[in-house]
């Protein structure tokens, strides 16, 4: 595509923008007076307009109805998590009965491990990528002692090759086959969140699987950001956070899916709570534990509709726009901004690496870089200049431009202010 590194082209492609209007409904940030260039969606989205009435709407059922809320509400709260299951279904691929939402990330990978990890003398080990995010490895950590056995024996990390930012297909297929019939479990990030790299899922599930393991993935950087078909792909199980692409505000609740393959299998093991009971017999308070089939079977406490409220605001919004309008824009923007970089590194002659994958579909709403012979003090001026963006050790800086509310404007605007930045430290 014939790129153009000027405002009036940038200003061009979001006259042609379909989803240009959606910019309108968040609220941005203002730095200096001015709304800022937001480069952060993949750690908390922005806020949409439109969440305030649907947190006001539960506000003043429990001010008029108290408990009575439940179940007389506008939209009842005992069965408010139902709403998610048609529009989540799009977003990630499934089947409606497959997707629930519940608690927050970490504690839904901890409540999937129940069920998918049960090591055996011969099959134990969990493969995941090398620089998983944090919250991962401590979690996988804690749940292989928690079995009593030693990480060091039990974790098999995919790692890079020598000078290369990116794991191999091949490698994590290799290491699937080494590691054999003592594999209990495939457990990776569905897109890495360091560099942007999205994993071939499909091709991942399929050869754990073949190898008589379990295979799971957490698509915190990936839901809402990428095409999804974990119900076709096979995918065991899954779990992502709401509060990036989703924007569903900070720390807020967790989605998850289970296959339908598992539904009806009482051996299987779970943690259990009166939310996941039967609907229909579940205020007889029985003394058995009968779960709902479907991933709500899986839920353990009631619902937490105050935390739903900005979630359901995003997922409708996300239903109206659809995922392949999405995907098509991200596309777009995401090329636009790789292309403003490798310009305004021409035009300074910088040292710029990026470090997410060019090839389309092994990227996401996101470009990492490389600042190499730049510091801190960069990232510094961006925050002052009204780019927000983020900071990994020792000099990437991570970029996410968000389909529903960065422009094409916005792009070639970070483009400049990075060029200043850079200039004003070399004089």
């Amino acid at each position: 595509m014939d790129f153009q590194n000027t405002r009036e082209y940038a200003q061009q492609l979001d006259a042609k923008d379909k989803l240009a209007k959606y910019r309108d409904e968040f609220h941005f940030p203002h730095v200096n007076g001015k709304q800022v260039i937001y480069f952060t969606g993949n750690s908390l989205g922005l806020q949409p307009k439109r969440t305030k009435a649907y947190v006001d709407e539960i506000m003043d059922d429990w001010a008029k109805l108290a408990v009575e809320g439940h179940f007389y509400a506008d939209k009842p709260w005992w069965d408010y998590h139902e709403r998610f299951a048609a529009p989540l279904s799009k977003v990630v691929g499934s089947l409606p009965s497959e997707v629930t939402v519940m608690n927050t990330l970490t504690v839904n990978l901890h409540l999937m491990m129940v069920t998918f990890y049960n090591p055996t003398a011969k099959r134990f080990k969990i493969i995941c990528e090398e620089k998983a995010f944090p919250s991962d490895q401590y979690m996988i950590q804690s749940q292989v002692k928690f079995h009593g056995l030693e990480p060091e024996d039990t974790i098999v990390e995919i790692k890079r090759r020598p000078g290369e930012h990116n794991i191999r297909l091949e490698d994590v297929l290799e290491k699937i086959n080494e590691v054999g019939d003592e594999l209990a479990l495939v457990l990776m990030g569905g897109v890495n969140y360091y560099t942007g790299q999205v994993f071939d899922m499909k091709t991942i599930t399929e050869a754990g699987q073949d190898a008589g393991a379990y295979v799971g993935w957490d698509l915190a950087h990936a839901a809402g950001n990428i095409k999804l078909e974990l119900h076709d792909w096979n995918v065991d199980f899954a779990a992502w956070c709401s509060y990036k692409y989703m924007n569903s505000g900070p720390g807020n609740a967790s989605g998850a899916f289970i296959h339908e393959m598992h539904h009806n299998d009482m051996d299987l093991n779970r943690f259990a709570g009166w939310w996941g009971q039967n609907k229909e017999r579940r205020f007889l308070m029985e003394p058995k534990f009968d779960p709902i089939r479907g991933a709500s079977g899986w839920q353990v406490s009631c619902l937490p509709v105050l935390s739903l409220a900005p979630y359901l605001a995003s997922v409708e919004m996300f239903d109206e726009v659809g995922m392949p309008a999405l995907i098509a824009k991200r596309d777009h923007i995401t090329a636009y901004l790789e292309f403003i970089l490798h310009e305004i590194d021409k035009e300074i002659n910088g040292n710029f690496e990026v470090i997410t994958p060019s090839n389309p579909s092994e990227r996401a709403s996101q470009i990492s870089v490389f600042l190499h012979g730049e510091g801190r003090s960069l990232f510094d001026y961006l925050m002052k200049n009204g780019v927000i963006t983020d900071w990994r050790e020792p000099n990437v800086i991570r970029l996410a431009p968000v389909p529903l509310y960065c422009s094409f404007e916005d792009m070639y605007e970070f483009g400049q202010v990075l060029k200043q930045g850079i200039l004003s430290h070399k004089k």
